[in-house]
This record gives structure tokens, sequence and C-alpha cells, in this order.
């Protein structure tokens, strides 16, 4: 048992088993990305080594990046690739999880807001959230980003015209097949599908998966599977869970569940942000700003849906991204607007989540990321 703030928290014997498993197989480093607008500095991402048998972070560098929106790792673990003012930027992984710059390039466009690579790391696809655009660049195999292939504009008018007025792709996302690029369009409530042509880098149009009037959908995860897609949206406060299959070579989506985000009881201005998956793939993990909560799933193994197992306060402003440690006994919450980062201890079984230890200070947090380092980085 564990004291904490004089209640005692148990842990399951097969989740400390788990628990140990995963501190025994490696370590692990945390990138945060962050705005600078409002800073200091321009260090736009930070690096932490992580303490997973205490669930805490501990700075050991800064990157001088400006407005770091988002950030992203390719599949192989080499490398690090980030949104900036200028377009996005490349860094090597190296030694204990530090971060050696490659190369920029431009994205002839308005600054993008989620970066994703495809399942070869042989392409990087950026969003745009301002301009409505998607650009796709070619990457090399030594990480450095290459020209651009492929910029398309999404065209349309939204159904709140005070804020959804335009196309807003808020994030981009490869099915796990490495076949179709799914377009998250925050304006437009829907999901543009692409083919995508690995040898030229080309994107075509094939589907729409239609949203909810209103619920604006934001960031895309795909099961380890790759056979269901899951979709936060962020003005309706749910997620929508679509079965993912080819017929005829055309990609099939067929919504199976949705499942909102928020307790009975909730903020009357929630918005719903995060999206993350848990290091097993077990556990799907969002957060409601305004509300200031973040909300845990358990992932059923055999049908892709979802359950709710807890959805508890951050104590902090705006949580815009939260994710569990790899161990799944401790979360962190990246609070936007308080500008802190708050951790806690999670018990799955019992739906606890119980504040662990001090909060951390960083300017408008935005997006977290744990990494394990290959032995060849460590």
């Amino acid at each position: 048992m564990i004291l904490v703030s004089d209640r005692e928290f148990t842990f399951h014997p097969h989740n400390r088993e788990k628990a140990v498993m995963a501190t025994s197989n490696g370590k692990y480093v945390a990138y945060v990305s962050a705005y600078t607008t409002a800073s200091k500095g321009n260090f736009g991402i930070r690096i932490y080594d992580v303490d997973m048998e205490n669930g805490r972070f501990t700075e050991k560098d800064q990157v001088e990046i400006t407005n770091s929106s988002y950030v992203t790792i390719s599949h192989n673990q080499k490398y690090l690739y980030s949104i900036t003012d200028f377009g996005v930027e490349a860094y090597e992984i190296t030694k204990g999880g530090d971060l050696r710059f490659l190369n920029k390039a431009g994205i002839n466009g308005m600054r993008g807001s989620y970066l994703s690579t495809d399942y070869t790391d042989s392409w990087l696809f950026v969003a745009g959230y301002h301009d409505g655009k998607i650009t796709v660049l070619k990457l090399a195999e030594d990480g450095t980003i290459g020209e651009i292939t492929d910029e398309i504009y999404h065209r349309g008018m939204g159904s709140v015209a005070e804020r959804n007025f335009r196309p807003h792709v808020q994030c981009v996302k490869m099915t796990r097949d490495n076949r179709f690029l799914c377009a998250a369009d925050l304006g437009l409530d829907h999901v543009n599908v692409y083919k995508f042509d690995p040898v030229n880098g080309k994107i075509k149009q094939v589907d729409i998966i239609h949203c909810n009037l209103e619920s604006a959908p934001r960031h895309l995860k795909f099961s380890k599977d790759g056979s269901k897609l899951y979709i936060v949206n962020e003005m309706e406060n749910n997620i929508d869970v679509f079965q993912y299959k080819v017929i005829d070579d055309e990609p099939d989506f067929e919504k199976i569940q949705t499942i909102s985000t928020l307790n009975n009881y909730h903020a009357a201005d929630a918005a719903a942000s995060a999206l993350n998956l848990s290091d097993d793939f077990r556990y799907l993990v969002s957060s409601n700003a305004g509300d200031n909560s973040v909300v845990i799933f358990r992932i059923d193994q055999e049908t892709g849906l979802l359950s709710k197992v807890l959805c508890l306060p951050v104590s902090g402003d705006y949580p815009k991204d939260c994710a569990l440690f790899p161990d799944n006994r401790h979360l962190v919450s990246l609070n936007h607007e308080s500008n802190t980062m708050t951790f806690f201890k999670v018990d799955l079984e019992k739906g606890l989540l119980i504040m662990n230890g001090r909060e951390i200070r960083v300017d408008q947090p935005n997006c977290v990321i744990f990494h394990k380092l290959t032995p060849e980085q460590l």
C-alpha cells in the first residue's frame, strides 16, 4: 500500500506485475512540446527523464524552437519531427534521448497543427488548422525532410458560422495498412479519406466519414490491429468508434459506437481535446477543457468497443493533452492555460486518480510523447 494525502492507494497484484515488467524493460524519456508566444524564451521542446516507479518527470534539456505545437516520433524510433512557425523541423534522437537538429522545411502555408509519418517513415504529413491544408513531404533515409510532393486544401462551409465557418484540418493519420490517409476537419465536421500513392507521395480523396453537425472531429487513433478508428469530437465531447476494412480496394468505415468523454455532471463550456492510446493499446485517454478533467476508457480486445473507467479532475486549466505512463500506473496532464503539468497515481481496476506530487511549470504545454530508448540510444 502507498499512503497519499492520508488515503491508502492499493495496487492489484497483476497491475504490480505489469508495472514491474514495464519498468524492467527499458529507460524512457518524455518529450513535451509547447507554444513559445507568451514565454520569455523560445524553448518549445523540453526533454524529461521519466521516473517510472514514482510517476514523475525530471527535466534534462530544452530545445530552442518556436511554437512547437505538436511533435511525433518516426516508427523506427530514430527521429522526432516538430511543427514550428517556419514549417517543420527534424531531429535525430541520440544518446539518452537528446535531440540533434537535422534540418527544417517549409510547408508553403500557414503554421501547421499536427504531423505524422507513414508506416515506412518515407513520408511526412502535416495538418493545417489555420488554412485548411494538407501537406505531404518526402523523408530521406537519414531522417531529413525533403521536398513537398503534394498539397491539398479542404473546401466548404461549416455549420457554425461563428467558429466553424471554414475548413480546419486538425489531424492527419495513416491507416495501419499504410493505404489511406485520414484527415480530421474540425471546421467541416467530417474526416476526409485519401488514397495514398507511396511511390510519388500523392494523395487522392476516395471517401468522407461524415460526423455529426457541430461535432468538430479533432484527433484520430487506430487500434493496434488497425481495424478500429477512434475519433474524438471536440464540441460534442464524445468519441466515435468506427470499424475499418477494405472492400474492393476501397476503404469502408462503419460507426459501431459513440461514447461521452464527460460525466453526467460537468462544466457547461467543456471541449474534448486529447486522444492517446496506452502503451499496451488496452486503454484510450482523452481530456475535457473547461470541465478540466481526464477520461480513461478500457478497450475491449475483441470488439474494440470502449467502456469508461474514470472521468476525474486534473487540477489544472485546459488539459490540452493527457497520457498514461507506459506502466499504466501513472498519468500526466498538460494544462495549457494554467501553464502546468500535473501528475497522478492511477488504479484502473478501482477507477481511482490521486494527485502525485507537485505540479511542474511549463508555459502553454501542448503535447507529450513517451519514448523508450533503443539500445543505440542508451
